[in-house]
């Protein structure tokens, strides 16, 4: 039998070190997914098959959720990465957006605006919405339905999510960073809203993304953006996060999940093949994650389902390690001269309403709202709170008319093009 040497030695204590660190993750994750697996068998007891067969219909009843399509358009980012996005236009009978004044029809990229003495009406206000990870545009169905023909509005699609293209950058071995989601962010902006006032929305990834953009272009904040809304984001210190686990346990899960996940991304068609034959459980992963309430509709539960699913674990492996390294602290100030309205479920497991009153803290003059029993997809958990408080941050900076019934107007017809 040959000699171990030291760094062999070494190596192996390492190896060893590494596989018990890898155990305790193993076992916190353990429990996590039993708790969730515990919650799927008594949700099988308690909800019968006709139950089960109803929430489907309610889901198909829906259009389905997720169906709302817009005028597509592609915005071209600095790597060459393409970014899909769709834009909701106003009515044509001279909605929000119009200068009353003017007498001008508003209308967007590719339509004729009438002209004033030889000048073109002054271009409509434009809501940028910017979603979160693992999401696409569809997770602002029911505000986007609720605002379709009051307001022109634009969804995008963040790079690998969604309709957009795998990031080329990292394809080309770039690091993902909250920074280079900001420059998409410019990228959509200049291609679907080059001029008007702008009021930015966004939720988790997606409000990180908006405080990236005023980091490397605060003039675009400064001379454009009329209002700005955080929903369920973070400003930084993402790795404190204890994702509802014990101290010990989300230490462990810390260390190696970077790791797990990279893995994982390396084996995506069997890692897919995986998710799908442990459905039950990822729904149940899934509904722990996303809502705060126990009542919350099974058709939106699985809506949730769906938009999570459609992103390819390689998308997620590539994300995550952008969020412990984000600290955008320092371009809060960015938003001071504008209104700002910051919401969060007080029940968010993954960016905490404690990170929401810490946004609030650099932004004195903001409005604060913690949705009581909210999770981090509070927009679907409860669509009426946020569509209420968005709607008001609208009608306080003249985006909405202030006697239009956001609420009950909200349309599923679907715009030219879509």
């Amino acid at each position: 039998m040959s000699e171990i040497s030291a760094g062999d030695a070494v190596t192996t204590a390492a190896t060893a070190v590494g596989w018990r660190r890898a155990g305790i993750a193993g076992a916190a994750i353990g429990v996590i997914a039993a708790g969730a697996a515990a919650g799927v068998a008594v949700e099988r007891l308690t909800v019968g098959r006709g139950m089960r067969r109803r929430a489907r219909l309610a889901l198909d009843a829906t259009g389905p959720y997720g169906s709302l399509r817009g005028l597509p358009g592609r915005a071209t980012a600095d790597d060459g990465t393409e970014l899909y996005y769709e834009v909701d236009e106003v009515e044509p009978d001279g909605g929000a957006g119009t200068d009353p004044g003017s007498g001008g029809d508003a209308a967007g990229p590719g339509t004729r605006r009438r002209r004033l003495f030889g000048r073109k009406a002054p271009a409509p206000v434009t809501v940028v919405f910017s979603h979160g990870y693992c999401l696409n545009q569809d997770s602002w169905h029911f505000q986007r339905a609720a605002l379709r023909g009051l307001v022109r509005t634009v969804h995008w699609d963040q790079r690998s999510h969604g309709r957009s293209e795998r990031g080329r950058a990292h394809a080309q071995g770039v690091t993902v960073g909250i920074d280079q989601l900001g420059r998409d962010l410019m990228a959509v902006i200049e291609a679907a809203a080059p001029e008007g006032r702008l009021v930015l929305v966004g939720h988790s990834m997606g409000g990180m993304t908006m405080m990236a953009l005023a980091d490397q272009f605060p003039a675009l904040i400064r001379d454009r953006v009329a209002a700005v809304a955080f929903v369920g984001t973070s400003s930084g210190k993402l790795g404190e996060v204890s994702f509802g686990l014990p101290v010990a346990g989300v230490n462990a899960v810390r260390r190696v999940l970077p790791g797990v996940l990279r893995a994982l991304g390396s084996q995506a068609e069997l890692v897919e093949r995986g998710r799908r034959a442990t459905a039950d459980l990822f729904a149940g992963l899934i509904k722990r994650y996303s809502f705060g309430s126990r009542d919350v509709d099974p058709a939106v539960e699985r809506f949730a389902e769906r938009l999570i699913e459609s992103t390819p674990i390689d998308v997620v492996a590539e994300f995550y390690p952008a969020f412990t390294e984000h600290d955008k602290s320092g371009a809060l100030p960015a938003f001071r001269g504008v209104p700002v309205l910051i919401l969060a479920g007080d029940k968010d497991l993954v960016t905490p309403s404690s990170h929401s009153e810490t946004i609030a803290d650099e932004l004195p003059d903001a409005e604060l709202v913690i949705v009581p029993d909210g999770g981090h997809l509070v927009m679907l958990e409860h669509p009426e709170t946020v569509t209420d408080r968005l709607a008001d941050l609208l009608v306080r900076v003249g985006a909405v008319p202030a006697a239009a019934n956001v609420g009950g107007h909200g349309s599923t017809a679907q715009q030219p093009g879509g």
